[in-house]
């Protein structure tokens, strides 16, 4: 018994100085520059999010945030890069409704619920569905009936299979029974540009990347994928009123990090990110793009990645998708 309980004691000291060390580690947390991985090309909406948040929270948090896009694989690489690293508090993912996607399709070599930790919510950005303007159609009801008249005929560009804008797309098409060629390439801004010269007669992206050639009259907006229509761009009807209720989808975005971040360091970064997202300036400004500022608790944010994964399996697993 004697010598039991004298083995036992330095295995319990060993555990309280552990617990003690990790305490003293969220005690000063942050004490160096924090990385958050953006597994996204920069230069694009969701981009400009991450780096829009990363220096406002960076300068709450009295460190920099570093952004370092690490694109490819479905935003799969950048995701395994940030979800690989140390669980202390320095290193962070940025993810976007593409993050539920992804973990269908790309299949990860991690586990996208249970490897991780949720953070906080930062947005949520409805998309829309656009045209070159010389595609004959000035509404949602016209590009429908054109395509049943030409099946197969009309394309469609992504940033990349299995991307919310891929998959966002197939979500109408399939609704709409109509049959559109699926031409993907690596990132949002090479697709942008073949719309715009004419190669491709369809695009679904975020509003803060297709709002300022909806403005001046590049693109035509047909629909947009939030349940009532943009502030900014009041003309364009949803989904919803043009007789697809089930289409409400978002290019949502947050923060998550690798499961084993210290409590305290999550529930500080938190109410960091929310203090940011409540900010007018940030709020104001996610808004001239018709993006709104969410946060929130990490639990919320779990909840809505899990309802994500849950709606994009079932739409997969019944539509047979796969990447090309």
């Amino acid at each position: 018994m004697a010598d039991g309980m004298i083995g036992r004691r330095p295995l319990l000291a060993s555990a309280a100085a552990l617990g003690l060390a990790k305490e003293a580690a969220a005690d000063t947390w942050p004490s160096r520059p924090i990385k958050l991985v953006a597994p996204f090309a920069p230069g694009g909406g969701s981009d400009f999010t991450s780096r829009l948040i990363a220096e406002k929270l960076g300068a709450r948090l009295g460190q920099t945030m570093i952004v370092d896009n690490k694109p490819g694989a479905g935003g799969n690489l950048g995701a395994e890069a940030a979800l690989k690293a140390p669980a202390d508090g320095y290193t962070y993912l940025a993810i976007s409704g593409s993050y539920a996607i992804n973990s269908i399709l790309h299949k990860p070599s991690f586990d996208s619920l249970n490897d991780i930790v949720a953070i906080g919510q930062f947005t949520d950005e409805p998309t829309v569905l656009t045209v070159n303007p010389a595609v004959p159609a000035r509404t949602l009801a016209e590009l429908v009936a054109l395509c049943r008249r030409q099946p197969g005929k009309l394309s469609y560009g992504s940033s990349g299979p299995g991307g919310l804008a891929h998959l966002g797309t197939e979500f109408f098409l399939d609704a709409a029974g109509i049959d559109v060629t699926h031409v993907p390439y690596r990132g949002t801004a090479p697709a942008l540009a073949d719309l715009l010269a004419g190669n491709l007669q369809m695009l679904t992206g975020g509003s803060t990347t297709m709002l300022p050639y909806l403005k001046n009259g590049q693109v035509r907006g047909l629909a947009t994928s939030s349940t009532k229509r943009l502030a900014a761009a009041p003309n364009i009807p949803s989904y919803g009123e043009q007789g697809y209720p089930t289409l409400d989808f978002s290019l949502w975005h947050g923060m998550i990090a690798a499961k084993g971040v210290p409590a305290e360091v999550v529930k500080r970064m938190n109410s960091e990110l929310d203090a940011v997202l409540k900010s007018p300036e940030v709020s104001s400004r996610l808004a001239e793009d018709g993006v709104l500022a969410v946060g929130g608790t990490p639990d919320a944010f779990m909840a809505t990645i899990r309802a994500e994964i849950a709606r994009w399996q079932a739409f997969i697993e019944r539509t047979k998708i796969k990447l090309e």
